[in-house]
This record gives structure tokens, C-alpha cells and sequence, in this order.
């Protein structure tokens, strides 16, 4: 079937109107009318080339709430008129010790991404929410359970609120743990939240004093400054967990110094070039630990919507019309946004 989305053709083009085919659905597919897509980071590396690799024409998008408008026959889980969510995983290879974890997202053989990953559906890639509808198998679709008038907000749940979840799940963020964020934009306004609500302290780093009361307002119980010298020495050696979203280069040997003994700091942004090597006897010294995480497996991901709904916790955004995406990746270089685009799609 040809559906509307808007497409990058190349990278140096801005994303513009495209048609785009999306398959039948066969017996385990479900059938999306998309209502809302988050604007990620990731969507502007890729289409703008910056990692390497992009397939054109791309249409980014991964943080995808709609209704079910049709299913296979072999669908049991989802029926019409459902809500659901579509992440950053459309499909692994189910075999590997990782998919039988339920941790698709390291999936030996390469999980498919919503985007930009090699699929026999034409043009030869997937596509992604910056369109009118998608076609998902039933594993990889996510059950939405927040109330109607919240789910612009829960879009960007699908990849922020995973990508930060994850980290803060398997290093037992929760009461007792002193667990700090550094950034806050998209993916780190909702680490803070997510850490609040699982009972942890909680700290947001930013290099902006201005930003002080909003951070506070996220549910931080504290701010430090991170350009401040004396702030960042008054937290030395204060954390059981650092949760580090920024996704440019930077030194992290302040923030390792923020760690205490057996502390780890989680990298979960994709920064534009390796950040500078840090300084090993600030690990050494204290067996700190420096980690990585990549978004989140498919019961993970429901875990945490389940969760979100109960705790009614849902990202802050600015909605926007398709036809404005330009102006918001502009808007997202500078950091103005509190703190997540997202696309009302019925305006493609």
C-alpha cells in the first residue's frame, strides 16, 4: 500500500514530502495508523549522515504511538482500535542467547531497525514514523495503557524512556542509590524522572545555571552545575550510578571523579566523534567502572510503559507539525527544546 511520509533523499537535502510503500500484512503482521512520532537525536545523525551508512531515501522515526487498524490471522495479541507504541526494534533474529533473553537489541546476527536497516520490503530498507501508517510484526508492537490525552507525551517513552530505563534497571536504580544524570535534554529530563520514580536520589548535571529550577522540577532532589569547580569537587566521589546522555564529545573525567568506590557512569549517547580517552587511575584508584547501554529489549520496553502508566510519568514536549521538522532539528543543535519534539503525523 503507498502511504505519506516525509523523506530525506540524501544528506546534504532537508527532509521534504515522499511515497512510500508499506507491505500486506501477513498472518503476524499489525497494521498502524501512526498519530504521533518523537523527533530523536538519532534521527538527525542518520539523515544527516553522521554515522555512516544511511540508506536513502530515509525516513526516520522510532518513537511511534497510533491504533491498530488491521491485523493477521495468526495476531492474538492486538485486535483494531488498540493503542500501541512501535520502538527502535522491528525484528532480530529470535535464535541467539540475546533474543532468548528478551535483549533483542544486542541480537547476534543484528537486530532490524525501525530505520535504516537492510529488509526484502522495498526500496530495501525499513522506513520509519515519520509517516501515515507502518506495518510491524505482533513481537516487536508494544501495548500503550496511558490515558488518550497523554500520548503525544508518551512517543518519546519508546526510545528515550528505554534508553534510559534500561540502564537504571539493570544497575539497581531504586531506594539508597544515589544515582546522577548528566544532560538534560530528550533522553536525560527522562532519566531523572524514571529515577525518582523507582525511589532513587537523584542528581542532574548540566553545564547551564539557568537551568537550575526546571531540573528540580523533573523531580532531581539536586543540581550540580558542572562547569562550577567547586561544585563539581563537593561531589566527588557521591554516586553509586551516573547516567551520561550527552551526545557530543566530552571529558569525562569530572564526572568518573563524581563516582564512588564500585560506582559506574552508563554512556548512553552516540556522541559525533570518540570522546577523549579519560584518565585510568580515576578507575583504577576507586574500581569505578565505565559502562555502556543501547536502548532496550521488547519485555524491557513494556515493563517500562507499564510502569509509566502507573507512575503517570510521560516526557515533556513541544508537538509539531510535519512540515516543521527542519526548523526543529535546528531548534535541537542549539538544545532549544523542553525537552522532546514530537510530530502530530496526521499533519504529513
Amino acid at each position: 500500500m503507498t502511504v505519506k511520509a516525509y523523506a530525506a533523499q540524501a544528506a546534504d537535502q532537508p527532509l521534504g514530502p515522499h511515497a512510500i510503500e508499506r507491505r500486506a500484512a501477513g498472518p503476524d503482521d499489525v497494521v498502524i495508523a501512526i498519530e504521533y512520532c518523537g523527533v530523536c537525536h538519532s534521527d538527525l545523525h542518520t539523515v544527516r549522515g553522521e554515522w555512516g551508512g544511511t540508506l536513502f531515501p530515509c525516513v526516520p522515526g522510532h518513537e511511534i504511538v497510533g491504533t491498530v487498524s488491521a491485523v493477521g490471522s495468526a495476531v492474538t495479541r492486538f485486535a483494531p482500535g488498540d493503542t500501541v507504541g512501535v520502538g527502535c526494534i522491528v525484528d532480530s533474529c529470535r535464535t541467539c542467547a540475546a533474543c532468548g533473553e528478551g535483549l533483542e537489541q544486542f541480537c547476534a546476527s543484528g537486530m532490524t531497525g525501525t530505520y535504516n536497516s537492510r529488509t526484502p520490503d522495498a526500496p530495501g530498507h525499513t522506513l520509519g514514523g515519520y509517516s501515515e501508517q507502518i506495518v510491524v510484526d505482533q513481537a516487536y508492537v508494544l501495548a500503550i495503557r496511558h490515558p488518550k490525552d497523554q500520548l503525544a507525551a508518551v512517543a518519546p517513552l519508546l526510545c528515550a524512556g528505554i534508553t534510559t530505563w534500561s540502564p537504571l534497571r539493570h544497575w539497581g536504580a531504586g531506594p539508597g542509590k544515589r544515582v546522577g544524570v548528566v544532560g538534560i535534554g530528550g533522553l536525560g529530563h527522562m532519566g531523572i524522572k524514571l529515577a525518582r520514580a523507582l525511589g532513587a536520589e537523584v542528581t542532574g548535571f548540566t553545564t547551564s545555571p539557568a537551568k537550575r529550577e526546571a531540573i528540580l522540577a523533573l523531580g532531581a532532589h539536586h543540581v550540580v552545575v558542572s562547569t562550577d569547580k567547586a561544585e563539581m569537587k563537593a561531589a566527588r566521589e557521591s554516586f553509586g550510578l551516573i547516567i551520561n546522555t550527552v551526545s557530543h564529545s566530552h571529558d569525562l573525567d569530572p564526572f568518573l571523579m563524581a563516582l564512588a568506590r564500585d560506582g559506574t557512569m552508563v554512556m548512553v549517547g552516540g556522541p559525533e566523534k570518540p570522546h577523549p580517552m579519560p584518565t585510568l587511575f580515576h578507575m583504577l584508584t576507586r574500581r569505578r567502572s565505565l559502562a555502556g547501554s543501547l536502548i532496550g529489549g521488547i519485555a524491557e520496553t513494556q515493563e517500562m510503559l507499564d510502569f509509566c502508566a502507573e507512575h503517570g510519568v510521560v516526557s515533556d514536549i513541544e508537538l509539531i507539525r510535519m512540515e516543521e521538522i527542519e526548523a526543529a532539528y535546528a531548534r535541537m543543535l542549539q538544545g532549544d527544546v523542553r525537552y522532546r519534539f514530537v510530530i502530530d503525523t496526521g499533519t504529513i
